[in-house]
């Protein structure tokens, strides 16, 4: 192969392509309209992707400094339009896209941006029911986390004096639109909460764009509402407006005004509700007044009241007949055991040995006071003991002699 004319280098072709492109004044600043894939963002802060389209693809590249502007975060497959210029990278000799801005296509970066943060902080569990603090009913001290000049304060302040004259107001002032916003709202909110400023926490702001209200939208903002153990009712905007504040606060409020509705009860409606109560107390009390004085009048027309000898003699004639029913009952219960006890004791009397021995008969124990009942049970020379109905003898076995069962033949000596 024969080489004709001048040869060019690597370096030299980059670098006149890199001329080239950065001198067409169409690619030196246009949109690119495509989805976004191979995303990554590297320690750096600077971020690497394709967009690519049905057709074909491009390397994109966004440097920390524009990427630190991005309200919503790039993910892959998210369809957006760049705004940027196209230029070769010298040393590789590949041309990309270098991002100045970066949009959700078809929709703002700051809904994207909400929705994102909106599906990251209830996975984590911040919108939680079960974490939300009760308001107190009767609050002492309302911090307000607002700004000091806005139409909201003037608002708010007005409708606590109105309805709750009672509660101290401390005014925590803050930006609450801008750059160093969400900054101080989530500052004030850990001040507030650590050093106990209050029972209870306003923050927001009045109505306004959704770039205006953004401060409410943030993540640091979020979470310092999360950690306050001092309920926060949070009242940004109006009634359409909802901000990722709402979502964490423990009471949402559709306005500031709202928000000192909802913050303390109405001194009236409870100077109502203790004249109604007080009435109640009244009638009741005089019920129960006219009730006692009903009885009293009937006890006073009572004859023990108006003749207490009559209620005293009538009294005591009572008392006679119960004690004459009385002796009557124990004189009558008296007979009736007498009777009773003198036929156990007749039963008694005939069962007795004692009772036949008076007809005549004897009881003979031996020495160890057994009662003998037949002749075999001594022997002669025992002693034994007769037992008859006035007393007893003492007597000594000479002879024993069989009954009648033997014919009274055997003798022994």
């Amino acid at each position: 192969m024969s080489i004709q004319g001048r040869v060019y280098s690597v370096s030299q072709v980059n670098g006149y392509i890199k001329d080239l492109l950065d001198r067409d004044g169409l690619l030196s600043g246009l949109f690119v309209r495509g989805e976004i894939s191979n995303y990554k963002m590297y320690p750096s802060g600077h971020h690497y992707f394709s967009m690519k389209d049905e057709g074909g693809a491009i390397r994109c590249v966004m440097f920390r400094r524009e990427a630190s502007r991005l309200r919503f975060r790039p993910e892959n497959g998210m369809k957006v339009v760049a705004f940027g210029r196209v230029a070769v990278f010298p040393r590789d000799g590949q041309y990309q896209l270098y991002c100045q801005e970066l949009s959700p296509d078809g929709v703002g970066d700051l809904h994207v941006a909400f929705e994102q943060l909106k599906e990251k902080l209830f996975r984590e569990g911040l919108f939680d029911q079960g974490h939300k603090r009760p308001i107190p009913r009767y609050p002492q001290r309302i911090a307000l986390i607002t700004s000091p000049a806005g139409a909201a304060v003037r608002d708010m302040l007005r409708i606590l004096g109105a309805r709750w004259p009672l509660a101290r107001i401390v005014l925590l002032p803050v930006r609450v639109q801008g750059v160093e916003a969400p900054g101080e709202i989530a500052s004030a909110l850990r001040y507030a909460d650590q050093h106990r400023v209050a029972d209870l926490i306003i923050t927001g702001r009045g109505g306004g764009s959704m770039e205006d209200l953004w401060a409410f939208n943030d993540e640091g903002v979020a979470r310092a509402i999360y950690d306050c153990e001092t309920p926060v009712i949070s009242a940004v905007g109006h009634e359409p407006d909802v901000t990722i504040a709402d979502f964490v606060a423990d009471l949402r409020a559709a306005t500031p005004s709202n928000a000192a509705e909802l913050a303390v009860p109405d001194q009236n409606e409870l100077f109502a509700a203790l004249f109604q109560y007080e009435a109640r107390l009244e009638q009741a009390m005089g019920s129960r007044l006219e009730r006692n004085r009903r009885e009293l009048e009937r006890l006073g027309r009572a004859r023990a009241l108006q003749d207490p000898l009559y209620y005293i003699q009538d009294r005591r004639m009572l008392l006679d007949y119960q004690s004459r029913r009385l002796v009557h009952g124990l004189h009558g219960t008296l007979a009736v055991e007498r009777e009773r006890f003198a036929r156990l004791a007749a039963a008694l009397d005939a069962l007795s040995p004692l009772k036949v021995l008076s007809r005549g008969y004897a009881l003979t124990t031996d020495g160890a006071g057994r009662v003998l009942a037949s002749v075999s049970g001594v022997e002669p020379g025992d002693n034994v003991t007769v037992r008859l109905a006035d007393g007893a003898l003492r007597c000594r076995v000479e002879a024993k002699r069989g009954g009648e069962n033997d014919g009274g033949k055997k003798e022994v000596l």
